[in-house]
């Protein structure tokens, strides 16, 4: 049976001072179809003169408005009693519902008080009442019961939220939306958090009242909240239903990958009606035996296609049912294709990885090339150097940690600290050192290490100037960063999900813009903490 989609984005205004509440209002209009107004934000007007405050904002909202006093056990951000909470129910909820268009956001407790009044329940419209429920510590095992007991209140929409720590904590949030369909109830449910991402993507199409997503400025009100402009314009979710293709990036942590940005844009360019969104998972095993695998998966999504990458791409392999000769000798996969009732298993890294190169510099016969790290990276690296006839030695901070890749490629590796790479043509990073966040001012080598050396690719795209590549343009190196590898290797997940040759130039402005917004963001909130 297909789904039809009738997505709606609900964006939370949650402003400490109500003179601030207009603008913040007309702004999630812009952007979202529902505003939700969390009066537990407001600092400055007491819960006994908020409809004061709030009556002309609700009578001239552009939007439906739902409206909430939430507790403190449940997110609210002030500690505000029950016995007040209660009162301002029981005072103000006749007047909330004679706007038509005001849901209230009630917990069971408080509900169940309401209900129990003769003479305010009748003045209730319990079709715009949403009786909810928030676990900010995780993904209860309970979760059922707690449906059931929202379920007992008359209330005309459930919402359960629950923290993600993990993708497969997804599953229970798409099983209470398949119940909730299955009798006829109006549900909310989320797992909150990275790994919830799913939910809030997929959530409509799987019957969710609406989904939640930030106005994109300011921090968000709940973990793990995309923007509202991103899940309408990136994630198109308003087109998804149940038969839409999804595809996902398997890693951890992911929630920093502009994969999305450039997938979700290669479909859109072609007219696609497919997905493609970040899981954060720890155990790969587990993820793929519950969500992916067409003979054992415990979710109803139309899942396609996987990419794949740390620290998974090895530990995927023993999950598959086909693996391309390459990608074996590699011992890593990057890209996994759902056929019927198979997983098979392909690696788009190591061409991705080689055409850079070889674009600048021509054949590698002989060529000599320095690799530093000893990861799945280097392995690409080294095994493509290889079979390009280059002479490659590994560098590594733990030359015997490092020492089994070494001896399985026959290749010679030596210490990194203090290391020379005088004689080398081509030094390749494979190491996570200088991307954007913590490790962005972790030095790989020196200026004066690299004295003599011919080009310097730095396999880190983000941002796209490390200080790799600074260093190296101080020793007089050409330099090369992983922007184009990370467009390549996706162009040809692209091929094998679809058949179609990928629109490389429009994934290619993709990453660009999305990693131009990226380090934006990530200046402006480094000046923040300074």
């Amino acid at each position: 049976m297909t789904i039809n989609n009738s997505a709606r984005i609900c964006t939370v205004v949650c402003e400490q001072h109500a003179c601030d509440l207009p603008q913040a209002i007309t702004r999630a209009a812009e952007v979202a179809d529902i505003t939700e107004l969390r009066l537990d934000c407001l600092i400055d007007v007491s819960p006994d003169r908020v409809f004061e405050a709030c009556a002309d904002l609700l009578q001239r909202a552009a939007r439906p408005v739902i409206v909430t006093l939430r507790s403190p056990e449940e997110g609210g951000r002030q500690t505000i009693e029950r016995s007040r909470r209660l009162e301002f129910w029981r005072s103000e909820i006749r007047r909330l519902m004679s706007f038509k268009e005001v849901f209230v956001d009630i917990e069971a407790d408080i509900i169940r008080d309401l209900s129990g009044q003769e003479e305010l329940s009748g003045a209730i419209d319990w079709r715009r009442v949403i009786c909810s429920y928030h676990d900010f510590a995780g993904m209860p095992a309970e979760v059922s019961r707690i449906y059931d007991d929202l379920a007992a209140t008359p209330a005309g929409i459930l919402k359960i939220a629950a923290r993600a720590d993990d993708a497969t904590d997804c599953i229970p949030i798409f099983r209470l939306l398949e119940r909730a369909r299955g009798e006829g109830r109006e549900m909310i449910a989320i797992a909150m958090d990275a790994a919830g991402i799913a939910t809030r993507i997929l959530g409509p199409s799987m019957g969710a009242f609406l989904t939640y997503g930030s106005l994109g400025s300011g921090p968000a009100t709940a973990p793990g909240q995309v923007s509202a402009r991103e899940l309408s314009e990136l994630y198109r979710i308003r087109e998804i239903n149940s038969k839409t293709p999804v595809f996902s990036l398997l890693g951890n942590p992911v929630s920093h990958s502009i994969s999305p940005h450039i997938h979700n844009a290669a479909f859109s360019s072609r007219g696609i009606n497919a997905v493609y969104f970040p899981s954060e998972v720890h155990n790969a095993g587990e993820f793929i035996r519950r969500m992916v695998h067409p003979r054992s998966k415990e979710v109803g999504w139309n899942l396609r296609g996987l990419s794949v990458t740390a620290p998974h791409k090895s530990s995927v392999m023993q999950q598959l049912d086909w693996i391309e000769p390459a990608a074996k000798e590699i011992g890593a996969v990057n890209t996994i294709v759902v056929a019927e009732d198979a997983l098979l298993g392909y690696n788009t890294d190591s061409e991705a990885f080689m055409a850079p190169l070889q674009r600048v510099l021509g054949p590698l016969i002989d060529v000599s090339c320095a690799i530093i790290g000893a990861g799945g990276a280097a392995c690409t690296a080294l095994w493509s150097f290889q079979r390009a006839g280059a002479q490659a030695t590994l560098f590594a901070r733990d030359p015997e940690a490092a020492g089994p890749l070494a001896q399985r490629f026959g290749v010679d590796c030596r210490a990194l600290p203090e290391a020379s790479f005088e004689g080398f043509e081509v030094v390749v990073n494979a190491t996570p050192l200088g991307t954007i966040g913590e490790h962005q001012n972790e030095p790989v080598v020196l200026a004066a290490q690299l004295r003599g050396v011919r080009l310097v690719y730095d396999l880190v795209y983000n941002p796209t100037e490390t200080l790799l590549l600074q260093e190296a343009a101080r020793a007089g190196c050409a330099c090369m960063g992983g922007l184009e590898m990370l467009v390549l290797q996706a162009a040809a997940q692209f091929k094998l999900w679809t058949g179609e040759d990928a629109p490389l130039s429009v994934m290619r402005e993709a990453a660009t813009l999305a990693l131009d917004r990226q380090q934006q963001t990530y200046r402006q909130q480094s000046q923040l903490r300074i």
